[in-house]
């Protein structure tokens, strides 16, 4: 498959004629061959984004939601490809890609195109003095949307459609480990008749190449990055000279407290999908179990039983839970951190390995691994690992739970297992991370602010948090009365 730029409305070449090759970590051979951009496609992109900004943001907000409706009926129209580019592309199991990612990007289009549409203004009367103030929220103006590869269809769409309800125009740059998807969405977009310029596409990677040339890009009013927290700092530092707005979705290392009263049949289950779900390579990863001493081996012997359900195999095949990582170059990170545990003394119970199965040998396979005998201190449970990898360590006391989950770089996520409604408050309230669910993980209510504390990130998004990032806010006074 030939991927190319899309600017403009038209899909294009890159002035040097520069591609890459992307790779599906299935068996890692070539899945599609890329256009590779840099400074010049990024200029292309701004100045369409510049020039259909004005005749967008113009549009009413009613006409821009009937428009991201469209575009959101074509997403359901096409789930099985998307899902299936998807699957390719990074790994995802492709029942995860077509039950979860592609509708739920078609419900992001949905209610943004809604949630906008429907939002009011604030009004401040002074009725002795004559004076009425009132605020007007404005489109922010030239979007750098850069998205991540382990959700590349979901996570574009969280960026994309605030956006374009919110009345500004973007410029998308997909991973370039899972491209397809992003071209494939500016297609449905210019289909369902957003017009050219609206949303254009530029592929690349970050440094000296599309992303670095769209941060530092003057005519860039805005840029939300999903990614690694080493890159979040690295766009602050490129985008400091153009004072640019930043929404920065980083890393984690979230904590799951199982508590003494935990219901184990629930937070086993769910414990292991916060850590094998996409193999482990999601932000809110549950990727440290800490388990109250009293229910500590049988949380432990029921997670290993659990755990030999989640059997790697072919994304592909509807039937597998457990794909491949994204890249060899991940998975060399992966083990390394597994040989790193082992080195600072934690013990590898069960996995640790790339599965002997030689129709898995030439993909990014790991076994799902748990390691125990770990503590806080050692970096493979500090360190976020970003695969199928949980540390489970033992406490007495809620308190140390509690110190033990906060003693991280990262907040962006936590979870609670107990049936006691005064624990679960007391975690919520003292855990320091953006999102904590309780007896649950991962559910997602669109209104509702997603973000992290510390080296997880800048801002939120989600109903009116994503507003405040896409638009301006102004007030207007008016005197009423001389």
């Amino acid at each position: 498959m030939q991927v190319r730029h899309f600017i403009n409305g038209e899909h294009a070449d890159s002035a040097d004629g520069a591609t890459f090759d992307s790779l599906t970590p299935v068996d890692n051979t070539v899945l599609a061959t890329v256009a590779l951009g840099g400074a010049a496609e990024a200029d292309r992109a701004v100045t369409a984004a510049r020039a259909a900004f004005e005749p967008w943001s113009r549009t009413s907000a009613r006409a821009r939601a009937a428009l991201l409706h469209r575009v959101a009926d074509l997403i359901d129209a096409r789930r099985d490809e998307l899902a299936e580019w998807d699957t390719r592309d990074m790994g995802a199991p492709i029942s995860d890609t077509r039950a979860m990612d592609v509708p739920r990007s078609a419900e992001i289009f949905r209610f943004f195109a809604e949630w906008a549409a429907g939002a009011g203004t604030q009004a401040y009367a002074r009725p002795e003095d004559g004076i009425l103030t009132y605020t007007l929220r404005e489109p922010l103006g030239v979007i750098a949307a850069i998205a991540p590869w382990n959700l590349p269809l979901l996570s574009m769409a969280w960026k994309v459609a605030p956006a374009l309800a919110f009345g500004c125009t973007v410029i998308a740059k997909p991973a370039e480990q899972s491209p397809v998807t992003a071209t494939l969405l500016a297609e449905l977009c210019a289909e369902a008749g957003v017009p050219p310029g609206v949303v254009s596409v530029v592929h690349g990677s970050g440094p000296g190449s599309a992303g670095e040339a769209l941060v530092s890009h003057p005519g860039v009013d805005g840029v939300a990055f999903t990614g690694a927290s080493a890159t979040g700092r690295a766009l602050m530092r490129s985008g400091a000279a153009t004072l640019k707005r930043l929404s920065l979705e980083l890393g984690g290392k979230s904590a799951s407290i199982i508590c003494a009263d935990a219901d184990l049949d629930e937070a086993v289950p769910a414990s292991a999908r916060a850590i094998f779900g996409n193999s482990g390579q999601i932000c809110v990863a549950g990727s440290r179990a800490l388990v109250h001493r009293s229910v500590y081996d049988e949380f432990l012997a029921r997670f290993t039983d659990l755990a030999a359900a989640w059997v790697p195999g072919d994304p592909m095949d509807p039937a597998t839970r457990l794909g491949p990582l994204v890249s060899r170059e991940h998975m060399s990170r992966v083990l390394g951190y597994i040989d790193l545990a082992r080195a600072e003394g934690a013990k590898v119970l069960i996995g640790g390995g790339p599965p002997d199965r030689p129709d898995l040998a030439a993909g990014n396979y790991l076994e799902p691994t748990v390691l125990v005998g770990a503590d806080n201190s050692m970096r493979c449970v500090r360190e976020e690992i970003f695969g199928p990898v949980l540390a489970v360590l033992p406490f007495d006391d809620l308190g140390e739970a509690i110190a033990v989950a906060n003693d991280s770089p990262y907040g962006l996520a936590g979870m609670a297992w107990t049936q006691s409604l005064d624990t679960a408050q007391r975690i919520a309230r003292e855990v320091r991370t953006g999102n904590m669910w309780i007896n649950c993980f991962s559910v997602r209510d669109p209104r509702a602010p997603f973000g992290g504390y510390g080296d997880s990130g800048i801002g939120r998004e989600g109903g009116d948090h994503s507003a405040e990032f896409y638009t301006e806010l102004k007030s207007v006074v008016l005197k009423t009365r001389v």
